[in-house]
């Protein structure tokens, strides 16, 4: 079942990694990889068969699309691009906003410090 804009079906972890990798411009498959494990520090890792079967459920349900024009003129053809369509951002800012109460919850709880952790 594709996540609804309402947050009703839920997105995997990594589904929303790769959202946040896209958000702000289309990548290929490599630099999605290489730009959540920047992001994290090192923390989350996504290996090629995890996140390509991810990619390949994304565009079925409509949250990705691939980009036909190569965003680079001297980028290998055989890459392929991707970027969020208007679903997937929706879905994104659901999920994020989300994340974002249950970091408050926990603050609240005082399971984290106030402030950035």
């Amino acid at each position: 079942m594709p996540p609804s804009s309402d947050g009703a079906s839920p997105i995997t972890p990594v589904e929303f990694e790769i959202l946040l990798a896209l958000a702000d411009q289309a990548r290929h498959g490599y630099a999605v990889m290489q730009e959540i494990s920047e992001r994290s520090q090192g923390a989350v890792m996504v290996r090629p068969g995890t996140l390509y079967r991810a990619i390949d459920r994304m565009l079925q349900v409509g949250l990705l699309q691939e980009v036909k024009d190569r965003p680079g003129a001297g980028e290998d053809q055989r890459r392929r691009y991707y970027r969020l369509t208007e679903s997937g951002r929706r879905v994104a800012m659901v999920e994020a906003r989300r994340l974002a109460d249950v970091v408050a919850s926990a603050r609240a709880k005082k399971l984290l410090p106030s402030g950035r952790v």
